[in-house]
């Protein structure tokens, strides 16, 4: 019989867990799948971990990972990712906005032949503010990755075994799943699904926290904004020239008319604020070369990605 595993990152979701492992297993309990529910607790600072082995206490088929510190959502998913056994695997969110009853369309197209089965998000239970937040992310990946991420699809989704094999065999540590797993190819298809509102609690992911996963996964798959930063250089040098030959011509009209209203240059305010736009230009530049060079020292280090501090579970 083959086997899901079901990946779950968790941060600050002490009263979801509960629900969330109830509600899955009345999906799971209607498959015709033997399966298995990886938690990973990235360090939460609340009760987790007291739930969790409560949890597992009573379900067999729940197994947990404890971090030894908070690594981040992404690597928390890593984490789930190599310590699953399932010919598929599935990967949600802890607070029940990504509902569990579309668990069965997504083995469907599994079953039809997929190898990646990705969630869209048909409509957002999010303020107006997040809502346009991430519309604006999506479409400047759109735009400026060369893979073909698709929008609005979070991690929510499920992936052969042969993809997660791929995915696991990367070593990259500044980590972007849905664009690894865009990147993997294979056959993929998106689902239609409404995102629920979050069940309890306050959602953890922080704007922080959003811009450093756009940051991760605009940088791990573009080199746009180098080359963005070139052409402005470019832009700026063309404009400075066609300043100085503006400045020529002016200073040839001095010498011929005088009294021109525009022979007198206002030199002080033009001199200042052409610092100002270069070395704003410099600075920006600078910064996005500084920032693929944090990623490339990163990678060099070879740290482990995560630690774990216990694991419960997987003996069974």
């Amino acid at each position: 019989m083959k086997r899901i595993s079901i990946v779950i990152p968790t941060y600050k979701s002490e009263p979801n867990l509960p629900t969330l492992v109830a509600r899955l297993e009345g999906v799971l309990g209607q498959v015709p799948y033997e399966y298995e529910i990886i938690v990973v607790n990235d360090a939460s600072p609340d009760n987790t971990m007291s739930v969790l082995r409560g949890i597992c206490e009573k379900n067999g088929r729940v197994r947990v990972i404890s971090l030894s510190r908070n690594f981040g959502q992404q690597i928390a998913t890593t984490a789930g990712l190599q310590h699953s056994s399932g010919d598929a695997v599935i990967i949600m969110d802890d607070d029940l906005q990504d509902p569990p009853e579309a668990i069965p369309s997504l083995l469907e197209r599994w079953e039809q032949g997929y190898d990646v089965v990705y969630v869209i998000r048909k409509s957002r239970r999010e303020g107006i503010l997040k809502r346009i937040a991430y519309k604006l992310v999506y479409k400047i990946l759109a735009r400026m990755s060369h893979i073909a991420i698709p929008r609005d699809s979070g991690d929510f989704g499920l992936m052969d075994r042969k993809v997660v094999e791929i995915i696991n065999s990367m070593p990259e540590r500044n980590r972007f799943v849905r664009g690894l797993r865009a990147w993997v190819g294979f056959k993929q298809i998106g689902v239609e699904w409404d995102r629920a509102a979050r069940f309890e609690g306050e959602p953890a992911y922080n704007l922080p926290k959003m811009i450093k996963l756009f940051a991760d996964g605009l940088l791990a798959f573009s080199n746009l904004p180098l080359q963005l930063a070139s052409t402005f250089g470019l832009i700026v040098s063309a404009m400075a020239f066609i300043g100085m030959i503006l400045t020529f011509l002016q200073w040839i009209l001095t010498r011929i008319a005088p009294d021109s209203p525009i022979a007198v240059w206002p030199g002080f305010s033009t001199i200042v604020l052409s610092i100002l736009f270069l070395g704003g230009v410099q600075l920006i530049g600078i910064g996005i070369l500084g920032a693929y060079i944090a990623r490339i020292y990163d990678e060099v280090k070879l740290r482990p990605q995560y630690l774990v501090r216990e694991k419960i579970g997987f003996d069974k």
